[in-house]
């Protein structure tokens, strides 16, 4: 038998109580150039193996996957001799490691079990010589030895798989046994499940009854997730210390640390394990060398096969990642057990951002169905479609656009109507109010997350130090141990300094490169505008307005979205430069960078039309002109709110049906019709149809975990969309609840089945994005104070029919807002081309301003009416944020932080710790007294129970004593 055919043969051996399910097949391994892959498999045949979770032997689960680049060695020659140089190297670099890891090497070697005893150590030596062609790759083999003796060192055990069935990929599997993970686990402080058992008490009386009613109606919402205790009860947890191993709960070792810990505590220790060479630490260094070009843990099996042995993925993937269960609560227990608490906090968020999102929508929706059934009874609109009404108005713009009817901007108003009424300043209350209750919402919901999980009192503790930081200060120590012999151990904000200069410059520059394009996109209104009113096409000369409008609005989308990926490519790019020191620090800089620049690139046209708009554009006779040649824009008669709705609904619809749901959705469809496409029967030989992928294999396909920033960055936006404008879009809300519906199963998908698993991280909150919120809801109240002041007609009417109607009514307010203006003040050659296109000579046109008429002493000078409706507005603003700050900050005050059960169940905790300790030291002094007589055997007695927690694969002291 080959050795080929021998390798074959092991990974098709069944384990002990495996199945052999269909696993997803990998739709990334298009992007990855593996099309040797596509060829040498079908998806049925590549969907049939579950192996590759355990060792060779069966039992010891792979925790982690370390991959590796290497070169299959041929049969010719050179090659051989190539084999035998490297094999010489190996050997003098094992003599220099010394004994001890010879020894260690060896006794490893007898622990792990290989298929077969001649082709296992000729493996081995071909593992490490595929990359002996050259010195770059004879270094790289160098250190990942040396690494990996490290890791023995620290108590993890090895397995290699050089003979993978992926070609030019190695595979080197880590275990961690009992008392590597127990010594770990109490460095890292984590909390286990005691012994101890405990009851939480629900509310008593009404309140009770009440939970009782609405968790028995919502009771076809939540998944079907079986808990193996009931809800009301719960473990006490602590702290773990191998010394204390008889107070946990340790009647199944197997699953005492589940797959997300294991895997956690694994990379713990691949991030701390140095390699001897110099300012070398950690995994991180040896992927950013190219030493190794991947690490994740295993996901925990197959989805996709009836039958399949059940698991958390497959489970999570039926409840949680399908668009069937749409309309049921999340799994946030599951996911946080699979996936960590760091992403089970931002499913958590997430689902409680839609929850919210269902009263918002509620309340848009009556404002605008308010606004449809009221815009009959609109007076002001009823003057402008009146049929007799023969206000002639002043050109749109210069030469070719000639005099108009107001009559003709009748839709226009109508439709302004729905937007501009006077529910929507009761909506942008709301929404404020919404905003800040969202945020105490998610506070109280987050504490009992921390209490269910276990995360009370957690700490986040100093990472470990970036492989990029640490190049910078090996750079900096070269330069100056020459000059200078103090130790350079850290970067100093001199040594950034051109950093720092570096993205001032290209941060400005890129908003710089925002307004310009903002600036073109209005030089494209006024130009196109003016072409249009040139058409022969009376249809065309008479939907001008609205073409222009929706063409710009199309533009700035497209834009904005090539933009967003550009700034997040330069915002990454300015972060590495700084060398943030920590991946906290570094996420953070990252997040702020970005938000930056994809907030200035999705609102600077929003808020160009909201508040500039129409406002720089002079007068007849003496109008504001760019170039010396463009005539700055109008707003229709109905005012900028119409087009600012527009703008805001292309927008957000399209960021999110394009750049949310076809880049998520559409691209790895694409990339499952390539693979259907190449993965034809013809191409496939005999053998290789035989092949079946391990699960590390099938894993190594995935796409790598990029971090939550997207995730969170694509709904800080929206958020932004939901409350910076929504007074000119209440339906906002409901877009965004269509959305999240969807978002929330595509996300999940694409954590299940897309993606590499990603390392479980402990937070206990969602970091540096609760500030961001609230800073945008902050934000919000001014732009809303702002839009109902300044961009709606709702303070003029409130002037007018309080202080200038003559009857307290709106009849006459169109009127009292256009000014006159005689024609024959046009400046030379800005006069229309023909000045007789409604039938008769044009001596007086109006416009919409505030300005003396050109018969009085002042013409055309601003009226005291403007000066009156300013006073107003501004007043508006500043009454209108600070009742709304303060009625959140009375919201805050009122809404605790704590829910008032958790706070007594926290301490309840307390209490029960102290009686648990309290216990465990007085049986201390009750065994020392009654064997005092008799030391011997009780030292005995003592050994015996602090053995008894001893884990199977490694018996000896160290599992609860010191190193």
């Amino acid at each position: 038998m080959t050795e080929e055919e021998a390798g074959v043969e092991a990974d098709s051996r069944p384990r002990p109580g495996s199945q052999q399910p269909a696993p997803h097949f990998l739709q990334d391994v298009v992007f990855h150039g593996k099309l040797r892959l596509l060829k040498a498999l079908t998806p049925e045949e590549s969907t049939s193996s579950q192996h590759g979770l355990f060792f060779q032997d069966g039992q010891r689960r792979v925790d982690y996957v370390l991959t590796y680049h290497v070169k299959k060695p041929g049969a010719s020659r050179s090659t051989r001799q190539s084999v035998y140089h490297f094999t010489e190297k190996a050997v003098a670099r094992s003599l220099r490691r010394g004994p001890y890891s010879r020894n260690h090497q060896t006794k490893h070697q007898h622990q792990t079990p290989r298929p077969s005893a001649s082709s296992a150590p000729r493996s081995a030596a071909l593992g490490d010589v595929e990359l002996g062609s050259n010195g770059q790759d004879d270094h790289k083999a160098f250190r990942r030895e040396e690494f990996e003796g490290q890791l023995r060192d620290m108590g993890l055990e090895l397995e290699k798989d050089d003979d993978a069935k992926i070609s030019g990929v190695g595979f080197l599997k880590i275990h961690a046994p009992w008392n590597v993970l127990c010594r770990e686990a109490e460095f890292m402080k984590l909390k286990m499940p005691t012994k101890k058992v405990y009851e939480v008490k629900q509310s008593g009386g009404v309140v009770e009854k009440i939970n009782s009613l609405i968790s028995k109606i919502s009771e076809p919402l939540h998944p079907h997730v079986e808990e193996h205790r009931p809800k009301n009860i719960k473990h006490l947890s602590h702290t773990f210390s191998r010394e204390k191993q008889h107070l946990f709960d340790l009647s199944d070792k197997e699953y005492f640390f589940d797959s997300k810990t294991r895997s956690s505590i694994v990379y713990e220790i691949l991030k701390r394990t140095k390699c001897k060479a110099k300012y070398s630490m950690g995994i991180t260094s040896l992927l950013g060398s190219g030493v190794y070009t991947a690490a994740y843990p295993l996901h925990d099996g197959d989805i996709n096969e009836e039958g399949a042995e059940p698991n958390d993925r497959k489970l999570l993937y039926e409840e949680w990642a399908n668009y069937s269960v749409f309309y049921k609560y999340q799994p946030i227990g599951l996911v946080r057990k699979y996936f960590g608490e760091k992403i089970g906090l931002y499913f958590a968020w997430l689902g409680l951002y839609t929850q919210m999102l269902i009263p918002a929508s509620l309340v848009g929706v009556i404002v605008f169905l308010y606004g449809c059934a009221t815009v009959d009874d609109n007076i002001p609109s009823m003057e402008i479609c009146h049929p007799r009404s023969n206000i002639t108005m002043c050109p749109l713009c210069d030469g070719v656009c000639s005099y108009w009817r107001l009559s003709s901007a009748c839709g226009t108003a109508r439709a302004s109507h729905l937007f501009d009424n006077p529910a929507t300043v009761f909506f942008s209350i709301f929404m404020a109010l919404w905003a800040a209750m969202f945020m105490e919402h998610w506070k109280r919901r987050q504490m009992r997350l921390n209490y269910e999980w276990d995360l009370t009192g957690f700490e986040e503790e100093e990472d470990h130090p970036r492989a990029e930081y640490e190049f910078r200060v090996m750079q900096k120590s070269m330069r100056t141990d020459r000059n200078s012999q103090h130790k350079v151990d850290k970067l100093t904000c001199r040594d950034r300094l051109p950093a720092y200069m570096t993205n001032m410059v290209m941060m400005l520059l890129m908003i710089g490169v925002t307004f310009a394009i903002v600036f073109g996109v209005i030089l494209y209104r006024i130009s196109t505008k003016a072409a249009l009113h040139m058409s022969s096409s009376p249809v065309t000369r008479n939907h001008v307005q609205l073409t222009v409008k929706t063409t710009a609005a199309i533009i700035n989308l497209v834009v904005i979205l090539i933009l967003d990926e550009v700034y997040g490519a330069v915002a990454r790019w300015l972060t590495v430069l700084e060398a943030p020191k920590t991946d906290k620090s570094f996420e953070e800089r990252l997040i702020f960078k970005t938000f930056i620049l994809k907030f200035v690139n999705a609102f600077t046209p929003i808020i160009y039309i909201a508040f500039f708009r129409g406002r720089l554009v002079g007068r007849p006779g003496s109008y504001l002109y760019v170039f010396e040649s463009y005539r700055m824009e109008e707003c229709a008669h109905g005012g900028c709110l119409m087009e600012l709705c527009i703008q805001l609904s292309i927008t957000m619809l399209g960021k999110q049906l394009i750049q949310n749901n076809l880049f998520e959705i559409g691209v790895p469809k694409l990339k499952k019709l390539i693979r259907y496409i190449r993965s034809k029967p013809g191409a496939f030989q005999e053998e290789e149809r035989q092949k079946k992928l391990q699960r590390y294999e099938i894993d190594h396909f995935l796409e790598p975990f990029g971090g939550l920033t997207p995730e969170y960055m694509e709904m800080i936006i929206q958020f932004g969309f939901v409350t910076l404008f929504v007074a000119s879009f209440p339906l906002a809300p409901l877009f965004a609840l269509l959305n999240n519906i969807i978002e929330i199963r595509l996300d999940a998908k694409k954590f299940v089945t897309e993606l590499r698993r990603p390392v479980a991280a402990r937070a206990k909150d969602i970091g540096i994005w609760y500030n961001i919120l609230r800073g945008v809801a902050k934000v919000a109240v001014i732009i809303n104070a702002f839009v109902i002041s300044f961009t709606s007609d709702f303070i003029p009417r409130m002037v007018y029919q309080y202080m200038y109607s003559p009857d307290g009514s709106m009849h006459g307010f169109v009127n009292h807002t256009l000014s006159y203006f005689n024609v024959s003040h046009f400046q030379e050659g800005k006069e229309t081309l023909d000045p007789l296109q409604l039938g008769f000579q044009v001596e007086i046109c109006r416009y919409k301003d505030y300005r003396e008429p050109p018969w009085s002493a002042t013409p055309y000078e601003i009226s005291k009416e403007f000066w009156t409706v300013l006073a107003v507005r501004l007043a508006f603003v500043i009454v209108f944020q600070n009742v709304v700050l303060l009625m959140n900050d009375v919201v805050d005050w009122l809404i605790p932080d704590i829910p008032k059960d958790i706070s007594l169940q926290i301490h309840k905790q307390k209490i029960l710790l102290v009686d648990l300790f309290m216990k465990e030291e007085q049986g201390k002094v009750f065994i020392y007294q009654s064997s005092a007589p008799q030391g011997e055997e009780g030292g005995g007695d003592r050994s015996n129970n602090s053995t008894a927690a001893q884990p199977r694969s490694r018996p000896n002291a160290n599992s609860t004593k010191g190193f």
